[in-house]
């Protein structure tokens, strides 16, 4: 069995930003020479996620206010009492989880026609990243 892992740095411009990461996916899969296995995509933060869905930016609009409907930023979250000021982003990232699971088929993701990969940041503004490992044959 092989493996290969990357790690991604992100510093968003904005405290909640959604990035479009198939490409750094698929380059990793392609640089492993993995040709039938998995790969799992992982935010390693408690206040971002990753998630797959459309590209489309109408629907990542309704996702952003899904999001803060359910999960809005409300300064009496008991979560502040510590210090911090991002309780909704942990809520968030409960909702939209913090990882994928994408199947490696004759050596390429194995998405549906309109699936894409996105890290979702809740809490941006500062360095943060992710970690891609593919595993396989």
């Amino acid at each position: 069995m092989k493996s290969a892992t990357d790690y991604v740095w992100f510093n968003t411009a904005k405290k909640r930003e959604y990035i479009n990461i198939t490409g750094s996916v698929e380059k990793l899969v392609a640089k492993s020479g993995i040709k039938e296995g998995m790969v799992l995509v992982s935010a390693m933060h408690i206040t971002a996620g990753v998630y797959v869905n459309d590209d489309e930016p109408g629907l990542i609009a309704d996702i952003d206010q899904w999001l803060e409907k359910i999960a809005p930023f409300n300064p009496h979250y008991q979560h502040h009492h510590t210090g911090e000021t991002n309780g909704d982003a942990h809520l968030k990232n409960l909702l939209v989880h913090h990882q994928v699971v994408v199947p490696i088929s004759e050596g390429r993701l194995d998405l549906g026609p309109w699936q894409q990969i996105f890290y979702a940041e809740f809490d941006g503004q500062r360095r943060k990243r992710l970690v891609i490992k593919a595993i396989g044959e």
